[in-house]
């Protein structure tokens, strides 16, 4: 019975040193697997970020446009005034 108890409990060591092993290579692949998702991550955040900034600037640039097309519309209205009452003063 002896050796059978011994015999069990050295498939038991090979068993969980087996085990053990598996382990290690699975936190291993894990770890690496973080650090993958980690740089995708960052790249990612990277691209929103630069995405980010170009659209800032384009709807800066859409404000600032806006702000053009609108003093450019005044100073239209302005001189088709301007030419109104100078044609109008000269029939009268």
């Amino acid at each position: 019975m002896t050796e059978n108890n011994q015999e069990g409990q050295g498939q038991n060591e090979k068993a969980f040193k087996n085990f053990g092993k598996r382990v290690d290579e699975f936190l291993v692949e894990f770890e690496e697997a973080g650090e993958r998702l980690k740089k995708e991550f960052e790249g990612k955040f990277e691209e929103l970020r630069v995405s980010a900034e170009k659209l800032k600037k384009e709807a800066e640039s859409s404000d600032r446009w806006k702000d053009v097309e609108q003093s450019l519309k005044r100073a239209g209205d302005e001189l088709g005034n301007a030419f109104k009452a100078a044609f109008n003063n000269k029939k009268n």
